[in-house]
């Protein structure tokens, strides 16, 4: 949608070639030139030299949006504490740190946007997913008070907190299926409330009416009823009977090999 708008790019994410390939569809479809920049955003030295690319370029970035982020759910014992680490660097150390370094060149020429991915889950603890739903909350309060801050700098931020949305979030996550279970929203139906409340300089923006009337119903509850409450959503299932024979077969047969 920024495309469409005539936006020019900056497309930065680990994977070179769907990098490529979207640069190229945008250019197609809307005559776009978008800069690719590959980068892992869990690594400190990575997004330093991010963030140097950006200033030897001479890249202003009129609107920052800090997408990049994924989600580890599922059993304590089975979770690395590296996947959880992974997790922290990507939504909070590197939308931080790229917040930090480029909303100070906005506040210089007067104008300047960022749009920060929260979450619904920002609003509760979330069992099983008790990081990521952590990670989110920070995200909204650390959006929230920068708008206050540069609320007279022409510059505006906004933290945007969709629900269930259909992209491959859940499939990273190792929820596959979850899409399946609960209403969800499409990409695009989210980034046009986003741009929207964006134009409107709000703080923050839930996207749709059912999940800004969930996140209302978390905030009355008692604290500890919703963390309760939440275990149903991603506790982990137990195997199958069939599951559990297949792998006492396969333990079996790599015993005996």
């Amino acid at each position: 949608m920024l495309a469409a708008r005539g936006m020019h790019l900056v497309l930065i994410a680990r994977r070179e070639d769907r990098l490529i390939s979207l640069a190229e569809e945008l250019h197609t479809r809307h005559g776009t030139r978008s800069e690719v920049l590959v980068h892992d955003l869990s690594e400190a030295g990575s997004r330093r030299l991010l963030i140097e690319q950006l200033h030897e370029r001479g890249i202003e970035v009129e609107l920052l949006v800090n997408n990049a982020g994924f989600a580890v759910v599922g059993d304590r014992n089975l979770m690395q504490p590296g996947e959880v680490m992974d997790m922290i660097s990507v939504n909070i150390a590197a939308l931080t740190e790229l917040t930090e370094h480029l909303v100070p060149d906005m506040i210089s020429r007067g104008h300047g946007a960022v749009i920060n991915i929260a979450s619904v889950a920002a609003f509760q603890p979330v069992a099983y997913m008790a990081a990521y739903a952590a990670s989110k909350a920070y995200v909204l309060h650390y959006s929230e008070a920068l708008w206050a801050e540069l609320k007279n700098t022409g510059v505006t931020v906004l933290a945007l907190c969709p629900g269930i949305t259909r992209t491959e979030f859940f499939d990273v996550a190792e929820v596959p299926g979850y899409l399946k279970k609960y209403p969800s929203q499409t990409p695009e139906q989210v980034v046009r409330v986003a741009l929207k409340y964006l134009e409107k300089r709000r703080p923050y923006v839930v996207s749709g009416w059912k999940n800004y009337l969930l996140s209302l119903a978390v905030r009355l509850a008692p604290r500890k009823t919703a963390a309760l409450q939440s275990r149903k959503y991603f506790r982990p299932q137990p195997p199958s009977v069939t599951e559990t024979a297949s792998e006492a077969q396969r333990s079996s047969e790599t015993t005996e090999g």
